[in-house]
């Protein structure tokens, strides 16, 4: 499917934790100003999630783990924008 959507294009979603658990992955979001906050993927904008706080907020935190959402997690949408831009922003975000 992503064959026919994407035409042989590559793109990538990045699910990684930070060290401090729910609340450094909110403080890292809440960082972010070139990157979009937005549970979309295959934008041409980059996007970020913390899917414990938005898309999966109404479960249980047994039902989270269960589902593979840690508290931790935070799921990054690569787009379009120029690397030094985004490292740059990811540099910012995390320290």
């Amino acid at each position: 499917r992503a064959q026919k959507y994407f035409k042989g294009k590559p793109g990538a979603v990045l699910t990684f934790g930070l060290k401090g658990g729910y609340e450094a992955a909110k403080r890292f979001i809440s960082r972010l100003k070139l990157i979009s906050h937005l549970a979309n993927v295959g934008d041409t904008r980059t996007l970020a999630i913390h899917p414990a706080s938005t898309t999966h907020s109404q479960l249980s935190p047994e039902e989270q783990a269960q589902a593979g959402v840690s508290p931790e997690m935070v799921r990054l949408s690569v787009g379009l924008e120029h690397v030094e831009d985004l490292k740059a922003e990811l540099k910012e975000a995390l320290a």
